[in-house]
């Protein structure tokens, strides 16, 4: 029995489907359900007998300790997180309270939960923090790698928190002997993808013939990892992973974001034409790129992230399986074929008929 925090969201909706799609194991996903939280991204496994959705807060503590007493889950993955860093620049306050006071509030209900455990499951259980690689802030030059072993440096109230509870998972471990294990992951693209992130943004503004914005010279490299492949590694982390330590997982992908928006607007071209598509219908332009419109870049913009992810592969055997050639043509068929997801996302459906049954 796995608690999986914040599994209606984009990378928690794909470690619920991958496991119950692939492995014996039950879940009970906690999530709040603010404007990131889909439950439609997880309608396809919702009816298994093995999966159990609970709506609550990580920061309310007795709600917390409520959901480890009643489903008494083997290991926790905790990766319920406020996440947009534009979102944070604009208004820090719920980054703090999710991220960190929510981090610390779960991180005390497992404990109290764990420390009640007969010996044998006490050593079996795992706290497994899902982190991001923003933590360790910009790297120089362009060979330069981050590790398991590089310092903090986060650049944005976004990746502060972060930091933040990353530090408190890892002094669980070290006051308490909480057996935890945390993995920091580049940046994530694929299917059920909110549309406020790079990728999605720029496919559904193309198709909608509306401008697509690009920060800056859009210079910025970031390393692309398929979200499929990282709840791969996810689950295998949290199953075969050693307690204490740290995997950096990223998808050997490191792409300029100005290449990344004019690949997927070569791949519009191909697959969804401007001439057939009808919100060009009085538009003399050829081809998607024409959109591209360049902004003021973000304050405090970190210029490259890229993740060293021998260690993962060494000690565990994960390798990501899709290329950002194979993913990104996937992501953008997905898109193309699921419509009635992303629109009702867009129009706010999908929270209006929530609001309406609660």
């Amino acid at each position: 029995m796995i608690l999986i925090t914040g599994g209606a969201g984009f990378i928690g909706s794909a470690v619920v489907r991958h496991i119950i799609e692939n492995t014996n194991d039950s879940i009970v996903n906690v999530d709040c359900l603010t404007y990131a939280g889909n439950l439609e991204s997880i309608a396809t496994v919702a009816g298994n007998e093995r999966y159990h959705f609970v709506q609550a807060d990580i920061c309310d503590a007795q709600a917390m300790a409520d959901v480890f007493a009643t489903y008494k889950p083997t290991a926790v993955m905790h990766l319920a997180a406020e996440s947009h860093v534009d979102r944070s620049i604009d208004g820090p306050s719920d980054f703090v309270q999710t991220n960190i006071i929510g981090t610390f509030t779960l991180l005390e209900a497992a404990r109290g939960y764990w420390s009640a455990l007969p010996e044998d499951k006490k050593s079996a259980f795992r706290f497994h923090h899902i982190s991001t690689d923003e933590v360790y802030g910009d790297l120089e030059g362009t060979d330069e790698l981050f590790t398991e072993e590089t310092s903090y440096e986060p650049s944005s109230p976004y990746s502060a928190s972060k930091a933040s509870s990353d530090h408190l998972v890892r002094a669980w471990n070290r006051t308490y002997g909480l057996p935890v294990i945390v993995t920091n992951c580049s940046n994530n693209y694929g299917p059920y993808h909110f549309p406020e992130k790079l990728i999605p943004h720029v496919i559904l503004n193309a198709l909608s013939a509306k401008s697509l914005p690009v920060y800056g010279d859009g210079s910025q490299i970031r390393d692309w990892l398929y979200v499929e492949d990282h709840a791969r590694a996810l689950y295998k982390v949290v199953t075969e992973g050693k307690v204490g330590e740290t995997y950096n997982i990223g998808g050997h992908n490191e792409k300029k974001n100005i290449e990344v928006v004019h690949t997927l607007c070569a791949i519009l071209d191909e697959l969804k034409p401007i001439s057939n598509n009808p919100a060009f219908s009085s538009s003399p332009m050829i081809h998607y790129n024409e959109l591209i419109t360049f902004v003021t870049d973000r304050p405090g913009h970190d210029v490259r992230y890229a993740i060293d992810a021998s260690k993962i592969e060494r000690e565990l055997g994960w390798v990501p399986e899709e290329s950002f050639e194979t993913g990104i043509r996937k992501t953008v068929e997905w898109y193309l074929n699921n419509d009635n997801w992303w629109k009702r996302v867009l129009s706010g459906e999908y929270q209006l008929e929530r609001i309406g049954s609660e």
